[in-house]
């Protein structure tokens, strides 16, 4: 827990040290004016902080999975050399020039994920539960779909729709809250610029909540085509029939878990459907598996 906390908070100083450097370079460190806003100073301002705290973030995803989940790097004169090549061959067939690291983490969740800055420096890490509760064919099956997810550059995607989606919810929420103070301001007989008050910083706060809500909308459809993307590539480097035999195994795990249980399950996938399902990072199992079974 302690390291968590501490990596969590390094890399905010980092990103914060970083942000505050590049500001003071294109000089763009204060948008607000005597007179209000400078909407291209706060454009700029915003993609900054909404790109670098990405960038910074993806560039250490590695690093940061490794240390977080206590991943071991394996390779091929380990006990997991199968697992090794198994990777590196289907990662020949998805054309990746550098092999990824592969990794081991334990814990009893069946698990696997991919991660890394561009898809010639990944990881492809699974859980021991994972390799103990699944056989040969699902395995690759899962391996496929982390392939599929490096050879596709999802981890990049994600890192610029995250910095897009921050940047215009920190633009459109100062934006919004100027107009509301300027609107509640009314005939004031100070000269004070609306936004140097408390009140305006506390709606930006407000509206930077709402906003990111609304933007996590658009991440997650992202995510959940990307998801399917990565079921259709896992289904041509290792065949439909483990792809669908890896979905279907998980399947099971999920309906074996009791449902007073947190519902993002067997790889942080939500086997429930509703309106939260738009919140949801991957599609159900279910319409995975029939996306698969219409595509072939």
């Amino acid at each position: 827990m302690f390291k968590r906390i501490f990596l969590f908070v390094l890399t905010n100083i980092l990103v914060m040290v970083s942000v505050s450097i590049i500001l003071s370079v294109l000089g763009v460190g204060n948008y607000l004016t005597a007179s209000g806003i400078n909407y291209q100073a706060l454009m700029v301002f915003c993609l900054v902080w909404g790109f670098v705290g990405s960038g910074i973030s993806l560039l250490l995803s590695k690093f940061m999975a490794k240390r977080m989940m206590g991943v071991e790097i394996v390779d091929e004169r380990s006990q997991y050399g199968d697992l090794v090549r198994k990777v590196h061959l289907l990662a020949k067939q998805a054309g990746i020039e550098k092999m990824p690291e592969v990794g081991v983490y334990h814990s009893p969740e069946v698990n696997a994920f991919a991660t890394g800055p561009t898809k010639n420096n990944a990881l492809v890490a699974v859980s021991t539960g994972l390799l103990q509760q699944m056989n040969t064919e699902e395995v690759e099956g899962v391996l496929a779909h982390e392939v599929a997810h490096v050879a596709n550059g999802d981890m990049v995607t994600m890192a610029l729709v995250q910095g897009v989606v921050n940047a215009f919810v920190m633009f459109f929420a100062r934006v919004a809250a100027f107009a509301l103070s300027q609107a509640m301001s009314g005939d004031r007989d100070d000269d004070r610029p609306v936004t140097s008050g408390m009140g305006y910083h506390l709606t930006v706060m407000v509206c930077e909540i709402l906003f990111s809500f609304l933007g996590m909308f658009v991440v997650a459809y992202v995510s959940r085509m990307r998801e399917f993307r990565a079921d259709q590539g896992g289904a041509k480097y290792a065949g439909k029939h483990k792809m669908v035999a890896a979905l279907r195994r998980l399947q099971q795990k999920i309906d074996m878990v009791d449902d007073s249980q947190d519902a993002m399950k067997a790889m942080k996938i939500s086997s429930k459907k509703g309106f939260m399902n738009f919140l949801s990072t991957h599609p159900s199992l279910e319409d995975r598996i029939a996306a698969l079974e219409r595509s072939y």
